[in-house]
């Protein structure tokens, strides 16, 4: 099975063919991935060198000359490292554009810390007005990116990943899939999380919730669900910061009275390199992780 940023490549390849006010816009990172969209759009692919801060200005430059850019790199460079540009060049100037990102949390675990940003999805959030998708499998990848490039001129940021779930689900952007019912709780999994969340929650009476796009937060399928239960003991399983959707779903149950855990990567940083999978283990977000945490929270 291909990446999600194999798909990626090949799906904006397809976009520039298809819809001429595409451009792609990149910082060197992916350049080999897009030689022959380069070739055959020289004006509409566009490499600024290691430049990102460049990369997301030319990239409000381009939603405001009437273009539906799509800025690409790693998450720590797109997000982290240009996020005044992201401030004042889309948000401020109320420009449309897609930014996709490789790399989430820790999948460059080798590259040190610069390479990892799990704080990308929180950041953006101090930010008004940004749709934000992070697909579980390549197939969703593909669908949302589609769907991103196409809402008219809206910000949308896509969250690509190493991890993948062993298949799709395809999911409406801004609603969540209830995947299993049940009685003691609910448990939103996010993204790549849903294979590690089913498998540790086997057994329990707890309704799972999938989420491909976070932002806007459904927040009326996880107020009627945790309604349903009757527990309200909820449960977040997201591949990045730990607690950062913790506002959205306390002000979705605000009136019902909650528990509320959130899982995700810690604040503490893993000074280590290793791999993505190992992170993921130190995090806590394995199988065995989660289920030590849910079974621990739940009444």
């Amino acid at each position: 099975m291909d990446t999600m940023r194999d798909r990626f490549a090949t799906t904006a390849s397809r976009l520039l063919d298809e819809d001429p006010r595409v451009a792609v816009v990149l910082a060197v990172i992916s350049s080999d991935r897009f030689r022959e969209a380069a070739r055959a759009h020289p004006d509409r692919v566009v490499d600024v060198g290691i430049r990102e801060q460049l990369l997301v200005g030319a990239t409000g430059g381009l939603a405001l000359a009437g273009m539906r850019p799509i800025a690409h790199t790693f998450a720590s460079f797109l997000v982290e490292r240009p996020f005044e540009q992201v401030k004042l060049d889309l948000d401020h100037q109320d420009a449309g554009a897609v930014l996709v990102s490789a790399g989430g949390s820790y999948d460059i675990a080798a590259g040190g810390r610069t390479h990892q940003a799990p704080g990308d999805v929180a950041l953006l959030d101090t930010l008004d007005g940004w749709t934000v998708y992070v697909p579980g499998h390549p197939d969703e990848a593909e669908a949302l990116l589609r769907h991103a490039v196409a809402d008219g001129d809206s910000r949308v940021y896509v969250r690509l990943s190493e991890q993948s779930n062993r298949d799709p689900l395809h999911v409406p952007p801004g609603v969540f899939r209830t995947v299993r019912t049940g009685g003691a709780g609910v448990v939103l999994a996010v993204g790549p999380m849903l294979d590690a969340t089913l498998e540790a929650v086997e057994g329990l009476d707890v309704s799972v919730l999938y989420a491909s796009s976070v932002r806007p937060f459904d927040t009326h399928t996880l107020r009627a669900e945790a309604r349903r239960t009757g527990a309200a003991d909820v449960v977040l399983v997201e591949p990045y910061l730990a607690g950062t959707s913790v506002p959205y779903a306390a002000e979705a149950l605000a009136d019902t009275p909650h528990r509320l855990l959130a899982l995700g990567t810690c604040r503490t940083e893993l000074r280590r390199y290793g791999t993505w999978a190992e992170h993921v283990t130190a995090h806590g977000l394995d199988p065995a992780g989660l289920r030590r945490r849910i079974t621990a929270f739940l009444r």
